[in-house]
């Protein structure tokens, strides 16, 4: 009980929202180079790849389904 008494009255469990607005940034003297945006964008696109990779693994009859749909269309496409 005494414990309760020493907390402040509006204390309450940070939430995520709470991190994002007390977070500042370090401001940027130079833009992001072209190099540094393709490294970005392409370790962005290889985990994005290993999930959907582990996403077909874990459910394999999603992942089927999927594919035959995917068949489907490419059959129907008209050129």
């Amino acid at each position: 009980m005494a414990d309760r008494d020493r907390r402040q009255p509006d204390s309450r469990p940070e939430t995520p929202a709470d991190r994002a607005q007390t977070r500042t940034d370090p401001v940027r003297e130079a833009p992001e180079s072209d190099a540094e945006r393709r490294h970005r964008r392409a370790q962005f696109l290889r985990e994005l790849n290993e999930a959907r990779e582990l996403r077909d693994r874990v459910q394999p009859r999603r992942a089927r389904a999927a594919r035959m749909r995917q068949q489907l269309r490419m059959r129907t496409f008209r050129w």
